[in-house]
């Protein structure tokens, strides 16, 4: 440090510009000594008397704050405020960045933008604290795309295949010592020896470590910061715009932010394969494996989607082919009112409509999507092993991870470390426990408020029936709307449902991160997961209790007339006339497909809504400078905050769940994700690319606690599956009463449906579906039923634990020196 600040101080004396100060302590206080910006050490200096920054070193990080002249704030609050910067400023100083102020202002508003870089001593100081990759030896690129192999193989013209300029190299590495610099590659090149991502890591290690206040109070770190008010915004720079420039150049000459655009964000680049290792190069392996997930995942959701769409097909084609008592007799037949105010309905065409989701084709689909799910997760095992140990990032979080610095700032002691025997801030782990006991405690109280709310909806949807009936109420025309009174109930309680899922789904994130905070989890990995995980109990109960209920508890417990089911004074409500599966349907189809059109509306248009709005700020701060054309961290200051990763992994497994758990009931779930999923990987790159700043590169090994998360869903699906397929649809009665009585089923409705008891004097001889004699007792046929479901469930779990595909794990390519 005291060497950049002679050779810096002799730049400027020979020059013949002096100062009164005998000795500067930072290069960011020489820049104010002599009023010009900071000189570029190297040969060929340019002719002018001022220079910056960022020809010094490179620029790494950009604080930005704004004072408005006019706004509403105590002065004792602007100082609190500007005291916190200025010790923040003077601590990263003392961390050795070196820095520079510009501003902009108006009468109104006067924006601050802090430049920061770190000087060679400050990187290789933190690359070796951090155990950051340095290469060793070069290796060619490995071809790590098995579908294009495959074409290759069957020599078929492969039209995703693109060629990207610039991949980056693949290198053998360990992790960075400064004793053994010689050895790395590239090492004589200081300029260029870190990598940009590498060195934002740094800088931001610096900065969310460096206190502003009393450390006891948690006073540390640029979040906090901008959390506080101090910063409006803290984030590393793009690698200029996005946009091609207007003359032609060639492709290699492109910025890596440029070719990403253009090769993988542009909606024309839908069919092509993601350049990863790109992404990778340029956000980090966090960011590139999300994608990588995703793209693997849309791929596999092809055959899964054709398969859907047939079965789909085949029961529109066959809906007509029911059963022969319906379509050939025209029978009808009189049914016992499903409420206590209802009179009875016609039960007509909804049966063939129940068949249009419950026949044996769905049976068929639900059993291959069980194995779809397990062999998916399989294979993606496989490939997230080979893009960690392509990547260098095998055993990183049990290796590298440190403290976090939140968890550092508030940990009451210091404890050595068990394995390095070096002393780490420590919390107490019973503490931590015990805290997280009462969190879970909090937890079952929401879900308990979640469950509520679906009696609520079921509520609504049970009125709005009873209204429906009523408000119709005249002779045949009474009966038709009684019919499908149902579907219009169900088709309104889903609308009101999803309502209720998107506006609570915010609390219940606020809160679980309070939850988690409160746990004090030390690494950064071990508090993702726990947030993670109650986010995902809420929302999951939050998606799937509507769902659940009526696929395996509605009409369970109606009873039969004269001693129906109740519930605080209200009878249980039942199926409609075809069937809870076609119920579900309906209800997925809202919840999903219309969860899924309302979050790509947000992601499209929110963040420009965002932009124009930070654009039109800046520019009325700008004012007549407007016309010139602004700096790169003016340009990225305009761009909205990135917001991670959270909110799009948990959106796309909610849409696994819902393809996974409950498809025997929605075979287009597949097509409707495959649409969804096209979609959302450009409007995602585009956000990256080109409508985010640029966020801070994060090292990962795989995509982490959602993969837990899938394996659970996947396995719950094949027990749904089963439970559906078995209790809730149609498909093993149909199967016992052709084995038992009549092939073609002619009387198989007849034999569903049980008369009322000769003392339900209300609507005499009206018929409820049930397997029960006049007495209203079970019969022979429904123990039958219930011994051939038991087994079916056995069955089914059976051959989906039998199957499983092998695992094999690339060895690792790290090496000790």
């Amino acid at each position: 440090m005291s060497t950049v600040i002679q050779e810096v101080t002799s730049h400027f004396h020979s020059r013949g510009i002096t100062s009164e100060m005998e000795e500067p302590k930072s290069v960011g206080s020489i820049c104010s000594l002599y009023w010009v910006s900071c000189p570029k050490l190297t040969d060929g200096w340019p002719s002018q008397s001022s220079f910056n920054l960022w020809d010094l070193y490179g620029l790494d990080f950009v604080l930005v704050w704004e004072i408005r002249s006019r706004r509403k704030r105590s002065e004792r609050r602007k100082a609190q405020l500007a005291q916190w910067r200025e010790k923040f400023v003077q601590n990263l100083e003392s961390a050795g960045l070196l820095m520079e102020e510009e501003q902009t202002a108006n009468e109104k508003k006067t924006i601050h933008f802090l430049k920061l870089s770190a000087p060679w001593d400050v990187l290789v100081f933190y690359a070796e604290e951090l155990c950051v990759r340095a290469p060793l030896q070069a290796q060619p690129n490995l071809d790590l795309n098995t579908s294009a192999r495959v074409l290759k193989r069957l020599c078929i013209p492969n039209v995703m295949m693109e060629s990207v300029p610039n991949r980056p190299l693949d290198y053998y590495t360990c992790a960075f010592r400064k004793s053994k610099m010689n050895r790395f590659l590239g090492c004589d090149n200081h300029e260029t020896y870190f990598t940009n991502t590498q060195r934002h890591r740094i800088v931001y290690e610096i900065l969310a470590r460096t206190v502003y206040g009393k450390r006891k109070r948690a006073e540390v770190g640029v979040d906090r910061l901008v959390n506080e008010g101090v910063y409006t915004a803290a984030f590393p720079l793009h690698e200029g715009p996005f946009q091609l420039p207007r003359n032609e150049i060639r492709p290699d000459e492109l910025n890596q932010r440029q070719i990403l655009y253009h090769y993988w964000a542009r909606w024309c680049k839908w069919y092509k394969y993601q350049p990863l290792d790109h992404i990778r190069e340029y956000f980090g392996e966090k960011i590139a494996f999300y994608f990588a997930w995703l793209g693997f995942y849309t791929a596999w959701l092809l055959p899964a989607a054709v398969v859907g769409t047939l079965v789909f097909v085949s029961g529109v084609m066959s809906m007509g082919t029911n059963t022969p008592e319906i379509c050939d007799s025209g029978a009808s037949y009189l049914m016992c009112p499903l409420c206590n105010t209802c009179k009875y309905v016609l039960y007509l065409i909804a049966l063939q409509l129940g068949y249009l989701f419950d026949h044996p084709g769905t049976v068929l689909f639900s059993v291959f999507m069980s194995f779809w799910a397990v062999t998916f997760l399989e294979y993606w095992k496989r490939k997230m092993a080979t893009l960690a140990h392509h990547w260098d990032c095998m055993d990183f979080h049990e290796e590298e991870e440190r403290p976090r610095p939140e968890f550092a700032a508030m940990a009451p002691t210091m404890e050595p470390n068990p394995v390095t025997g070096v002393k780490e801030p420590y919390f107490p782990e019973k503490t931590r426990l015990s805290r997280m006991f009462t969190g879970s405690m909090v937890i079952i109280m929401m879900v308990s408020i979640i469950v509520n709310e679906v009696f609520d909806v079921t509520e609504h949807s049970f009125l709005v029936f009873i209204l429906t009936i009523h408000f119709y109420c005249s002779k045949y025309f009474g009966l038709l709307v009684s019919a499908i009174a149902g579907t219009i109930a169900n088709i309104s309680g889903s609308i009101v449902n999803l309502g209720l899922i998107l506006l609570m789904g915010r609390v219940y994130t606020a809160l679980a991160e309070q939850l988690t905070k409160w746990e004090m989890h030390r690494t950064q990995t071990q508090y993702d997961n726990a947030f993670i995980f109650k986010v995902f109990i809420f929302q999951f109960v939050n998606f799937y209790s509507s769902p659940f209920y009526v696929a395996f508890f509605k009409g369970r417990f109606v009873g039969y007339p004269t001693n129906y089911g109740t519930l605080f004074g209200m009878r249980n409500e039942d199926c409609g006339p075809g069937g809870c599966l076609i119920e579900l349907a309906e209800q997925l189809f809202i919840i999903m497909v219309g969860k899924q059109l309302i979050n790509n509306i947000q992601e499209f248009i929110i963040p420009k809504v965002k932009a124009w709005r930070q654009k039109r700020t800046l520019a009325k701060v700008l004012g007549g400078k407007a016309s010139h054309e602004p700096q790169r961290w003016e340009e990225d200051y305009q761009l909205v905050e990135c917001e991670g990763l959270f909110e799009e992994y948990l959106e796309m497994v909610l849409q696994f769940g819902f393809i996974t758990i409950f498809v025997a009931a929605f075979p287009l779930a597949p097509l409707f994700a495959l649409l969804n999923n096209w979609v959302e990987i450009r409007l995602d790159a585009h956000k990256f690319a080109g409508e985010y700043r640029r966020p801070v590169a994060e090292r990962a090994q795989n995509i982490g606690v959602w993969f837990n998360i899938l394996e659970a869903l996947s396995h719950l699906s094949v027990i749904a599956n089963a439970f559906l397929i078995a209790f809730t649809s149609d498909f093993l009665p149909r199967l016992l009463y052709q084995y038992k009585f009549d092939n073609n089923l002619n009387g198989y409705i007849n034999s569903t449906l049980a008369y009322a008891p000769l003392n339900y004097t209300e609507y005499p001889m009206c018929r409820y579906k049930a397997y029960r004699d006049n007495n209203g007792n079970y019969s022979l046929f429904y123990w039958e039923l219930l011994a051939v479901r038991l087994g079916f469930i056995i069955a089914f779990e059976t051959n989906n634990c039998i199957f499983k595909p092998p695992k094999p794990i690339p060895p690792n390519k790290h090496t000790i020196l």
